[in-house]
């Protein structure tokens, strides 16, 4: 096991000496009997402790933390004097000591005891700035891949609107990444430290969501058999994230108009009102403002909800978006997988860009994970793409005939090899995708593409 490295710096020997025996069975210790010389270890070293007396030669030890924490990996850093007092703790603390303590009270347990406390403090800041990069990495904006220039509106109206307070909406087909926006809005808020907390809606029937989101009493319904803290309690100094807001039943959509109003709410069984600063970020695949025309959903909601509204593009409007995705999905799935695959073929990259993605992200996400599964190279070929990304391919094989006969591109003869197919198959739309050898819904999207759908 290795242990702690230790420098000790004290300009009276037998002080050293004396802390050096005392400390030896468990750190690696290095003695100094001044600054500079300690500055020196420090440069040449790597210490996971600094424990120094206060009085020493030319500089004193004050500076020497100060010194100490500028370096690359700082260590923990205790100071030591024999003129204790209040006043000097505090200005320590300020230069960046982790630890005081009085010589004329030293004791070697207490000492050992105080060393292992800030070894144990220190270590914890390090992972907790680790995991705060894992989640900045994970959820914020430097990885929500899009260099398209609808792309680029959306993040740019998010770094406007996260530091702030206002409710957000967030509107968008499936699939399209309204999570991921809304956590990289959490990132970027002044609330980042607070916790992110995501419901989604459409999951819970209308009683259970009442209860998730404001909790409930013991006995406020059978069932409940002990209190429940709600989520707009858990989100406390947060963001809470509502995904499918357009389900939510008139109950809730009152109770959450009034919380918008007022920030209070009641736990389900109880009268008791209570308060929480909670930031709103709400979802949505539907239009609300249909809803609200057919009377399913309040104005007054609506209007407390979009504050801001952020509209998300779907994958078919995003361009080049689609190879930036794919490309970055690949990388991560090889990881994942330990698969050696690195790229795309050229055909694969066609098909990829070429299909229409109703499933938008989501769907080729799990798209890129199936290819890198099932690539026995080291690129993704068409054939490892499944059979309705396959599609548009199989249209361009069946083309090749029209392409070899007139100088055309194969967007036109794919136009005239579906024309022809169902001309044979007179209209029937599921005999003629069969033999294009394609699927009726690849047909379909396809008639739209090239604006056949009345042939």
């Amino acid at each position: 096991m290795i242990r702690p490295a230790l420098l000790i710096v004290d300009d009276e020997k037998p002080t050293r000496d004396g802390l050096r025996a005392a400390l030896e069975d468990r750190f690696d210790v290095y003695v100094a009997d001044d600054s500079q010389s300690a500055v020196d270890l420090l440069e040449k070293e790597s210490f996971d402790v600094l424990l120094t007396d206060l009085r020493l030669p030319t500089e004193d030890g004050m500076k020497l933390i100060t010194r100490a924490k500028s370096l690359p990996k700082p260590p923990v850093c205790i100071l030591m004097t024999a003129y204790g007092s209040e006043d000097v703790a505090v200005e320590a603390m300020k230069r960046g000591a982790d630890d005081y303590i009085s010589k004329g009270k030293l004791q070697i347990d207490e000492l050992e005891m105080r060393i292992a406390r800030a070894l144990r403090h220190q270590k914890l800041e390090i992972e907790n700035e680790v995991l705060k990069k894992q989640l900045d990495q994970k959820f914020g904006l430097e990885t929500v891949v899009g260099e398209s220039p609808v792309m680029q509106r959306v993040l740019e109206m998010v770094r406007q609107v996260a530091p702030t307070r206002v409710t957000i909406l967030i509107q968008g087909e499936s699939g399209t990444g309204k999570e991921l926006i809304a956590r990289a809005i959490h990132q970027l808020s002044p609330r980042s430290k607070g916790p992110f907390v995501a419901v989604h809606c459409a999951a819970l029937a209308p009683t259970l969501l009442e209860s998730e989101l404001f909790g409930h009493e013991k006995g406020a319904f059978t069932g409940a058999h002990e209190r429940r803290i709600g989520r707009f309690e858990l989100a406390q100094g947060g963001t809470l994230f509502l995904d499918e807001i357009g389900e939510i039943d008139p109950v809730v959509q009152v109770k959450l108009l009034r919380f918008l109003g007022e920030r209070t709410f009641e736990r389900v069984g109880s009268s008791k009102t209570l308060t929480s600063d909670v930031r709103l970020v709400t979802a949505t695949n539907k239009n609300l403002a249909d809803l609200v025309k057919v009377g399913t959903f309040r104005e007054d909601l609506y209007f407390r909800l979009r504050v801001v509204e952020v509209r998300m593009p779907p994958l078919r409007e995003r361009g080049s978006d689609v190879i930036l995705l794919a490309q970055n999905f690949l990388k991560e799935f090889a990881r994942e997988h330990e698969k050696r695959v690195r790229e795309f073929s050229p055909e694969a990259l066609q098909a990829l860009q070429r299909y229409n993605w109703p499933g938008n992200v989501r769907e080729l996400r799990s798209e890129i994970e199936r290819a890198v599964v099932l690539s026995q190279r080291d690129r993704i070929e068409w054939h490892d793409l499944s059979p309705e990304v396959q599609g548009i391919k199989a249209i361009s094989d069946g083309a090749r005939e029209i392409i070899d006969q007139a100088d055309i591109t194969v967007e036109e003869a794919e136009k005239q090899l579906i024309i022809r197919a169902l001309k044979e198959c007179e209209g029937n739309r599921t005999l003629a995708a069969k033999k294009i050898g394609i699927s009726r819904r690849t047909l379909h999207r396809k008639l739209h593409q090239y604006h056949l759908e009345g042939f």
